[in-house]
């Protein structure tokens, strides 16, 4: 499956991530609604991968779980040969040697690492959006260390299932902010830009009474009220209980290409998940 491809089902979905951002678009593809996130989470780092050796492809976002083992979506992993990290909270072109490569190589400060997709990952498994994803999970161990004083926290098996309704999560990635143009002119990418830095949002945690509850948890995409959501370019990023260092779930997609209403994220605290996750450590 390629990255940008905007998938059509019964319902429209896009990713939110779901399509981690295409390198070759001009426009810098982060959280709605959102604000700098001024050191709240140095953890979380831009992802970018290569579709094939040398030749850097698509992006997303990450978390550093320890100081070589990256947490993002299985779609932004699925696919790709190669990955670099950056964590910087401002990923422009002033810190890279562009245009010679403006994803990575010498000097550019990212660290390379090898993807790792769920094996049970799979897009299109069922019909309509409960069967649009599943095991949206993937890992980025990292060539060398990035030692740090704090660490996405993995959660405890179940957690989800816990929390109640309007539980205070936040969001944290480095996708487009905000429309330019209507959604229909240059496609659901082409309508969205913004800097490429990190940001963060708080969002509030809908009932999880819902066909696919058992997979993925749905979150708050509205502005207003304090709200923020994700957009593509988020892939991957964490879902974290509000206030702490502990994720839920990683971004993984919409159903509009306002991204807005609500927002799909792959839970990480079923057993089967954490088990492969903790392998890498």
């Amino acid at each position: 499956m390629r990255k940008t491809r905007i998938i059509q089902l019964s319902t429209l979905i896009v990713a939110s991530a779901l399509i981690a951002v295409m390198l070759l678009s001009d426009s810098a593809y982060a959280i709605t609604n959102g604000e700098p996130d001024a050191g709240r989470h140095p953890y979380v780092g831009l992802i970018v991968c290569d579709d094939s050796p040398g030749h850097p492809a698509w992006r997303g976002t990450g978390i550093l779980l320890s100081p070589t083992v990256v947490l993002t979506a299985g779609h932004v992993t699925d696919g790709a040969v190669a990955a670099r990290v950056w964590f910087y909270e401002d990923v422009t072109y002033d810190h890279v040697p562009f245009p010679l490569y403006p994803y990575g190589g010498p000097g550019s400060g990212a660290i390379e690492g090898t993807p790792y997709t769920n094996p049970d990952f799979a897009i299109g498994v069922g019909k309509g959006v409960p069967g649009f994803d599943y095991r949206d999970v993937g890992i980025v161990v990292l060539s060398e260390p990035v030692p740090m004083s704090e660490y996405g926290l993995l959660p405890t098996a179940g957690l989800v299932d816990t929390l109640p309704v309007m539980t205070n999560v936040d969001l944290v990635g480095y996708g487009v902010q905000y429309q330019v143009q209507p959604r229909n002119v240059g496609g659901p990418r082409g309508a969205w830009t913004g800097p490429r830095v990190r940001n963060y949002a708080p969002a509030k945690l809908l009932s999880g009474n819902f066909a696919w509850s058992d997979e993925f948890i749905r979150v708050t995409a509205n502005p207003g009220q304090d709200k923020g959501g994700t957009a593509f370019g988020d892939s991957g990023g964490p879902v974290l209980l509000g206030g702490t260092r502990t994720i839920l779930a990683v971004n993984s997609y919409v159903t509009n290409a306002n991204c807005a209403g609500e927002t799909y994220h792959s839970r990480i605290d079923i057993p089967e998940v954490l088990e492969w996750i903790e392998g890498f450590f």
